[in-house]
């Protein structure tokens, strides 16, 4: 039976060095001699930052001016380093190393010798590791190359054809920190070849009946499996058990009329999950294999909003039967060292999102793939997930790439990513990516034209989509329709389909309702306003900078993204400016929960003429001292989250 053993359990070491001293130094020398930063211990899954940090060795990067004393670290190869225990290599006859997040390129070495290269943040990477070994003391190392140069959120999108995660090379909530490491599980795994090489499954329900609908299809190696025994269980006991034979799993089946309780989203009922067990079975009823999953059971389907324009995306979500109100999320990464998280930092968020009101959060294209714990977690707690592909706007140009090579790269990502978290109940849309556009004029007047679902590299994510998990809807990017944004001159046209923004006041109370009041999207995927972060942390986080006053004229305030900044607003409210930065957050956080809840009250009033509304902002991946969040970098909630949540129906 395959084996698995969890290698972030051993003892790693991380050295840095020059790039290609140490190769050099291998063929000359048989080892290295030299090296630009001393060893020190890493954790493993963990970034190559984080672990310089604990040991001493850089500063903490959150902190005043620091990310940018951090960047040397990008220009060094990096070396993780360990030893496999010989019981973990002694008995299989195969042998694989399986990467599931590495970030973002280099060589694997065994034994001080090459045996593979790989490139690519957003895949997973398996290596035969057969007939590579010694007897005894086999070394591990993965050495990391340099990272692209840029991806960051300005540049030209046609250009960005390496898929690494894009937010690290700044973002407007986000200095430069560019993640290297060993970003999620890594394992070894001893297989006798008899075993499932794929596995997939998504679940439905048969609305008439309440019965649940599970869809199974794997591929199976070796020679000795005849059947695949089908187990769901809950917390407590088997509900249901079903015996197919392998040629029937392989070729796909349908395991229907299963009674189950229905999952629903956060403050529409309950979230029942189950563990469905598949096992791989020889003719003695041996088990050779197991596939286990997590699921749950819901049906979606999307009707066009009332008085929407006949060709209209339709924008209803429609759960179990019922319509449901979209509200909440773009989730930002929660740290820009992403391969350091454990899931206790995602629960910490999510709960509060949950009392919030929120049934929805967006992944936005800027960032990754999140951890198999945050989808869990969505699953236990109600929040539908909609996933963006890695394709993103950069501002110049957001065209996404057209050529072949970069279509098939992205499109392996698409596969990788559909197989790997479809089973999710909490999983509800694809999407090819985030303002994808061709229209720059557009984009400089604010009236940008999305793309359309025939680009080469979307028209060819939405085929891979409807072959491997046909029963979710695909958007081909957002904002999509025949507008990016909506303006109050073209309400009343049909123009404002799925739109972003707008990002700040219309310009007064008086304005802001006679914007809202004469909305026609049918959908909101991004809408924010700006406020300060709590004063503590402010001042926990500033370094050297002064914290006022908080205009442009201050670097700490105006570094990364002086649109955020509201001052002028502020003291015009005001009629004076504020005296301490006290006094200036809370009319900063008090004018931010006013726009947002008055904005996503209007939406919802709206339903079903609009879908639903997804704030841009929900928390701070880095102490920004002001941007769209609703929550501060130490957990802290702004006013706008009492607002939403009283406005959503949650309770904080």
């Amino acid at each position: 039976m395959k084996r698995e053993f969890d290698l972030s359990k051993l003892d790693w070491i991380l050295t840095g060095y020059t790039p290609y001293v140490y190769k050099w130094e291998k063929e000359w020398f048989g080892a290295e001699k030299s090296f630009d930063t001393f060893p020190v211990k890493a954790k493993v899954p963990g970034s190559v930052q984080k672990s310089l940090l604990d040991a001493g060795i850089i500063e903490d990067w959150n902190i005043g001016d620091n990310s940018k004393k951090c960047e040397w670290v990008e220009n060094r190869h990096w070396i993780y380093r360990t030893e496999i225990p010989d019981e973990m290599t002694a008995t299989a006859n195969h042998l694989r190393l399986m990467c599931l997040g590495l970030d973002y390129s280099g060589w694997i070495y065994v034994n001080n010798r090459e045996i593979a290269e790989f490139k690519g943040t957003h895949i997973p990477h398996i290596f035969d590791l057969s007939g590579q070994l010694q007897e005894t003391g086999n070394i591990l190392e993965i050495i990391f190359d340099l990272p692209p140069r840029w991806l960051g959120q300005f540049g030209y999108t046609s250009r960005m054809i390496e898929f690494k995660t894009r937010f690290n090379y700044t973002w407007d909530w986000q200095p430069r920190m560019v993640q290297t490491g060993i970003w999620d599980k890594i394992l070894l795994i001893q297989s006798d070849g008899e075993e499932f090489t794929e596995f997939t499954c998504t679940t439905d329900v048969d609305i008439s009946t309440n019965l649940g609908i599970i869809k199974i299809n794997g591929k199976i190696s070796g020679c000795r499996a005849k059947s695949v025994l089908c187990t769901l269980t809950d917390d407590r006991e088997t509900l249901a058990e079903k015996v197919f034979t392998t040629e029937e799993i392989v070729n796909g089946i349908i395991w229907d009329e299963i009674p189950i309780k229905i999952w629903w989203p956060n403050l529409e009922g309950e979230q029942p999950i189950y563990q469905l067990f598949c096992s791989l079975l020889d003719k003695n009823n041996s088990i050779l294999d197991e596939e286990r999953r997590i699921i749950g059971f819901k049906n979606v389907k999307w009707i066009p909003c009332s008085n929407a324009p006949e060709d209209a995306d339709p924008w209803v979500c429609v759960v179990n039967g019922r319509p449901i109100f979209l509200q909440g999320f773009n989730f930002s990464p929660i740290r820009p060292n992403y391969a350091d998280l454990a899931r206790e930092d995602y629960e910490k968020l999510l709960i509060l999102y949950k009392n919030i009101g929120c049934n929805m959060f967006r992944i936005n294209a800027c960032g990754f793939l999140e951890h198999e714990c945050f989808y869990e977690l969505c699953d236990r707690l109600g929040f539908l997930v909609w996933q963006d592909f890695p394709l993103t706007s950069s501002g110049i140009d957001n065209w996404a790439p057209e050529d072949e090579a970069s279509i098939s790269s992205m499109t392996e990502i698409v596969r990788s990513f559909i197989s790997r978290r479809q089973h999710h109940v909490s999983l509800t849309i694809w999407s090819g990516g985030n303002e994808l556009q061709g229209d720059l004029d557009g984009l400089k007047t604010g009236i940008g034209k999305p793309c359309t679902p025939d680009h080469p590299m979307l028209k060819r994510l939405g085929e891979i989509v409807n072959e491997y998990d046909p029963t979710r809807r695909y958007i081909h990017t957002s904002p999509s329709g025949p507008r990016s944004s909506a303006e109050r001159r073209d309400f009343g046209k049909g123009l404002h389909w799925d739109v972003h923004g707008p990002y700040s006041t219309q310009g007064g109370d008086e304005k802001d309702r006679d914007y809202w009041e004469n909305d026609d999207a049918l959908f909101r995927s991004e809408l924010s306003c700006a406020g300060a972060a709590c004063a503590s942390t402010i001042r926990k986080y500033i370094g050297c900078f002064n914290e006022m006053p908080p205009d442009k004229s201050n670097p700490y305030w105006c570094r990364l993204a002086s649109w955020w900044i509201d001052w002028d607003t502020i003291t015009a409210l005001k009629g004076s400016n504020p005296e301490s930065l006290e006094e200036y957050v809370e009319l900063s956080q008090t004018h931010q929960a006013k726009i947002l809840s008055y904005a996503v009250r209007m939406c919802k009033l709206r339903f079903p003429k609009c879908g639903g509304v997804l704030l841009w902002g929900s928390h701070d991946t880095y102490p920004m001292p002001i941007n769209a969040s609703i929550i501060d970098f130490e957990g802290n909630p702004k006013k706008a989250a009492y607002a939403l949540a009283e406005a959503w129906g949650g309770k904080i």
